[in-house]
């Protein structure tokens, strides 16, 4: 089981780069004016989305259910651990709806709205680690 919660680290720390960065690309796509700047901006988002991001959520998620498969599901703070990464995944569809907007030129917020966006997996994070280092309940 130890490799299993290795690679669901792994696949977590995976999945948080993309979270954290996808939202960035979209504070600088929101502010670029240039053609082939936003053509780039389509490019990166779509591969990090697709390519990285995706996929570590995909896998932390299977991981994660081997582990609960393997330990059992027990706690409080494993109820409210779920709780929030299922906010992540909705979080990671919206961004996915987000990306779709960007690459049909149908974009709708500005930079700021995604500078604020970009906080909410960060938030996300210290509650999660601390839910499974402390187990406060």
């Amino acid at each position: 089981m130890l490799w299993i919660k290795s690679l669901h680290i792994v696949s977590m720390v995976t999945w948080f780069a993309g979270l954290f960065y996808l939202p960035r690309l979209f504070v600088y796509h929101a502010m670029c004016t240039d053609q082939a700047g936003i053509d780039r901006f389509k490019v990166m988002e779509r591969k990090l989305y697709y390519g990285i991001m995706t996929p570590g959520g995909l896998l932390t998620i299977i991981f994660g259910t081997w582990l609960w498969l393997g330990y059992g599901f027990s706690g409080g703070w494993l109820h409210t651990k779920l709780a929030l990464v299922a906010l992540l995944v909705a979080y990671h569809l919206y961004c996915g709806k987000l990306l779709i907007d960007f690459r049909n030129d149908r974009n709708r917020h500005g930079h700021m709205y995604y500078r604020w966006f970009n906080e909410l997996p960060v938030l996300a994070l210290f509650a999660i680690v601390i839910l499974v280092v402390v187990k406060p309940y």
